[in-house]
Parts: C-alpha cells; sequence; structure tokens
C-alpha cells in the first residue's frame, strides 16, 4: 500500500514556498512589491521604490521592459539612495539600445552590470545574492533620453522592525 502522506507533505512545503497566491507574500522571497510601469527617466533619475523605517532584505529584484525602447545607446543603471550615506549602484550600465517588450531586467546586488535577457529567455535569478538596503530609495538612472517603458518588481524581508517598501 502506498502512503500518500508523505506526497501531501511535500505539496503543503511547495505551496508555501513557492505559492504567492492573492496575498503577495512567500516564504522563500517575502513581501512582494510592484512598481507599474513608467516611462524611462529623461537623462536622470526615477525612484521606483522607497524604503522606510529600517533595513530591509532583498533577494530579488527585477524589470521587464513594457514598451520597446528607443533605438539609440542608452545606459540604465539601478542604485540604493539611502537617507544618510553615500548612493551605491546595485546593478551598474545595462545599454538598453532597443530592448524588446518582455525583456527581463535583473540586478543582482553586487554593483556589477544589469543582466538583460531578451523577451522569451530565462534568467537564473537564484544566483543573485540578498542585499541588504538602508532606509531611502532604489532608482533607476538613464544615460540619455529613449522612448520606452519599464515595471518593476521587489521581493522584500524588514530587517528591522517597522521596516517598509513601497513603490515609488
Amino acid at each position: 500500500m502506498v502512503d500518500f502522506t508523505f506526497l501531501d507533505d511535500i505539496a503543503r512545503f511547495q505551496r508555501a514556498m513557492f505559492d504567492t497566491g492573492l496575498s503577495g507574500t512567500n516564504a522563500a522571497l517575502g513581501k512582494r512589491v510592484d512598481k507599474a510601469a513608467a516611462t524611462l527617466p529623461a537623462t536622470g533619475n526615477q525612484t521606483i521604490f522607497t524604503i522606510a523605517g529600517g533595513n530591509v532584505m532583498v533577494p530579488l529584484l527585477y524589470g521587464v521592459v513594457t514598451t520597446v525602447i528607443q533605438a539609440q545607446a542608452n545606459n540604465l543603471k539601478v542604485t540604493s539612495a539611502p537617507t544618510t550615506g553615500t548612493a551605491v549602484d546595485l546593478a551598474a550600465n545595462l545599454d538598453v539600445n532597443a530592448k524588446e517588450a518582455g525583456t527581463l531586467l535583473l540586478v543582482e546586488g553586487d554593483g556589477t552590470a544589469l543582466v538583460g535577457a531578451n523577451a522569451g529567455a530565462a534568467l537564473n535569478a537564484i544566483g543573485t545574492g540578498c542585499m541588504i538596503i538602508p532606509p531611502g530609495v532604489i532608482r533607476i538612472t538613464t544615460s540619455a533620453t529613449n522612448t520606452g517603458a519599464t515595471r518593476w518588481q521587489c521581493w522584500w524581508m524588514p530587517l528591522d522592525s517597522g521596516a517598509t517598501v513601497v513603490s515609488g
């Protein structure tokens, strides 16, 4: 006779770890906050997330191109700009020249270049490191004025009581 209890336990564990359901939380990744699609900033900064109340840990931060980006050179990077202290690149420049809708933009969190993969490609997000980010903002910066738009998603966990992350 087959004991299905063990298989049921595995299924419950998988749902608990990887199914966000409607709550926007996940045992492995934390809480989710979304930045709605917005046009790229014109040779400047755009705040995508605001952190308040204490430090947070971010295991996954990525963007998706929602409107094709104009075909001209344009570096895009992601920066943590703390309320106190000096801004630090979470992901250095990636040329987003003519990136198609659906392109994934992965922040590895180690200051190396933003990772871009064309629509339909898969990115390995497991190798990204968890980032500890202080109160302030996470922003994108562009080096040119290009048409195009991105949306962003941040998964986070509070490290200090009362810490929050909100869109923009």
